[in-house]
């Protein structure tokens, strides 16, 4: 009988069976459009509730900043148990606690309660039902060669699912009322339940066994057992590139989240009619299909981190452009359409370069880690945009720090190495 040695280097077996490419996307692809879609729409519902409830633009912007934070602390650990045990749970658990938070959100008549349901349920909701659970999945069952692209995918799904669902939301609230709206996607948010049935093939392969070999059969060991989570967050967050790659990610998130809770207010402080802003926040989504799924092929090929930086500066220089000129509906549309292109197309970059950098087993935890820069930004661009306002009646000083942050961003994913692994056992396992 042969015995194993120290010296053999165990080759890791897959993590998991294959699934179907089509059932992967499909499925992955209808989860984000559901979830992504919804959550895009919330920013039209910030001067109906204030208006009925008489709260400020600051309370309300505080309970989704809540929504962001708990969206992004709770992602690594959610992570972590997508990666352990599969996507399908995860999702199922989102699915309910998304429902339960749109119902409270519609319910709520005290602050503290509206805070609870929209912040923080809603928040674990989206933590177990967007990008770090579903690209867990794209990551274990998708080629390297293929990753960018499939990503940009799913990516795409969630630009669809907001030019899907925020006309939807628009029409629901205006034809029978902001309640009522929230009731029909409380119902929405629930068909992400036989999608996550979908993705039940999705789990990690059996650690291996320091069992005896058979006869005849040579068994490679890795003498220091498995790599734990902790272990491989130690050594990723001591990655240069992994550091400038999260921080670079908190300037998408201030960005996103300022303009998509805090545009449709800011026209209708220009005296545009409330279609307009509908229309913008649609164009967004639409052009974002093609951003995303753009970026997701042009990954493929070029350096992720020149394709971030370049999404950056020219977010910044949209952003200049836009509010050079008082907002008219030519202007709106054209801003839209260049954010549309630029707006989520971060995102497939950005988790192809940890899935290269860093590799796959730990992807789900490890992407969502970056993902809580991303939102400790979201929390800081809609707090502080409604903050600011009520502090001077207008949103200009918001929009010259999301413009300052766009170029920080910029020059900070230049040095990022790609292909370069961290030290330690996580590289090792990468070389």
């Amino acid at each position: 009988m042969s015995q194993p040695t120290p010296s053999q280097v165990h080759a890791p077996a897959p993590l998991s069976p294959i699934l179907p490419l089509w059932q992967l996307l499909f499925c992955g692809a209808f989860v984000v459009t559901l979830s992504m879609g919804i959550r895009h729409g919330f920013g039209l519902w910030l001067q109906p509730i204030c208006m009925e409830r008489g709260w400020s633009r600051e309370s309300f912007s505080f309970a989704l900043a809540i929504q962001n934070l708990v969206w992004g602390l709770s992602g690594p650990l959610v992570g972590w148990w997508a990666d352990r045990r599969g996507a399908t749970a995860p999702l199922w658990l989102g699915a309910l606690l998304y429902a339960a938070g749109l119902l409270g959100m519609a319910t709520s008549t005290h602050l503290g309660l509206f805070t609870l349901s929209t912040g923080v349920l809603i928040g674990c909701a989206q933590a177990c039902s967007t990008y770090a659970v579903v690209y867990g999945v794209i990551g274990r069952h998708v080629s390297a060669q293929q990753r960018s692209w499939a990503m940009g995918i799913t990516a795409a799904a969630g630009s669809f699912g907001q030019f899907l669902m925020v006309p939807l939301s628009s029409t629901l609230i205006s034809g029978v009322g902001w309640q009522t709206a929230l009731w029909v996607l409380a119902g929405t948010a629930l068909l992400i339940v036989p999608l996550g049935w979908g993705l039940r093939a999705d789990r990690p392969a059996p650690r291996p066994s320091a069992a005896p070999a058979q006869p005849g059969v040579t068994v490679a060991i890795d003498p220091q057992g498995p790599m734990s989570a902790l272990g491989a967050l130690r050594e990723a967050l001591a990655h240069p590139s992994y550091q400038l790659l999260t921080a670079g990610y908190f300037v998408c998130g201030f960005q996103l989240a300022f303009i998509g809770v805090h545009l449709p207010s800011y026209l209708k402080d220009h005296a545009l009619p409330a279609h307009v802003a509908t229309t913008a926040l649609a164009l967004i989504g639409l052009f974002n299909i093609f951003g995303t799924y753009g970026i997701g092929q042009l990954g493929q090929r070029w350096s992720k981190p020149y394709l971030l930086a370049g999404i950056y500066a020219l977010r910044a220089v949209a952003m200049v452009a836009f509010i050079a000129v008082p907002p008219s509906a030519l202007s709106v549309g054209l801003f839209a359409a260049t954010m549309g292109v630029l707006w989520l197309s971060t995102v497939p970059p950005t988790n192809a370069i940890v899935a290269q950098m860093l590799g796959v087993r730990h992807l789900s935890m490890l992407g969502a880690v970056v993902f809580l820069s991303h939102q400790l930004g979201s929390f800081c661009g809609v707090w502080l945009a409604g903050h600011l306002y009520d502090l001077t009646g207008s949103y200009q000083v918001v929009w010259w720090i999301a413009i300052a942050l766009g170029v920080t961003a910029a020059v900070l994913n230049l040095p990022v190495r790609e292909h370069q692994p961290p030290k330690g056992r996580l590289g090792e396992a990468l070389a």
